[in-house]
């Protein structure tokens, strides 16, 4: 993973890639709405596949702050790392996806409500939160994630 903040996204290069488009993700999960529920509870299904949102505290995953990479709970994708991870006043938040040098982890599309752009997964289409330019340096974004649509993985 790089960490060279040349090329940290900001809050424009959201905006841009919101509007614009993401690249082609490197692999693509395609299930029905039937298929998904098999491997979803009905919370994660809630939040993944119909862009809802957990309730705010509800995860024990919002107090972990050790080391870890965060996938997509539905299709696997690496999505975050922990060390990117800080705590805000209701949920799990990050400053910038997991290996920054790559756009196609997450797909973002521009919503006009409280400026905010949402997050998908580009590998699956679930729906994992929203990002906001709010957040701290060096990215000044808060990628604000629905906890139940990330899976914490050990770190390698």
């Amino acid at each position: 993973m790089t960490k060279n903040n040349n090329t940290l996204l900001k809050w424009t290069g959201i905006l841009n890639l919101a509007k614009n488009g993401n690249p082609a993700p490197a692999r693509k999960v395609v299930q029905t709405d039937a298929e998904w529920p098999a491997q979803l509870s009905h919370e994660q299904y809630t939040v993944t596949r119909n862009a809802g949102t957990e309730r705010p505290f509800s995860s024990h995953m919002c107090s972990l702050l050790g080391p870890g990479l965060y996938s997509c709970l539905c299709c696997g994708t690496l999505l975050f790392d922990a060390t990117q991870k800080f705590e805000f006043w209701h949920g799990l938040g990050f400053v910038h996806p997991a290996d920054h040098s790559r756009r196609d982890g997450l797909w973002l599309r521009w919503a006009r409500v409280l400026e905010r752009v949402e997050t998908t997964c580009n590998t699956c289409d679930a729906h994992l939160g929203h990002v906001f330019p709010d957040g701290p340096e060096p990215s000044g974004l808060r990628y604000c994630m629905n906890a139940v649509s990330l899976k914490k993985l050990a770190k390698a």
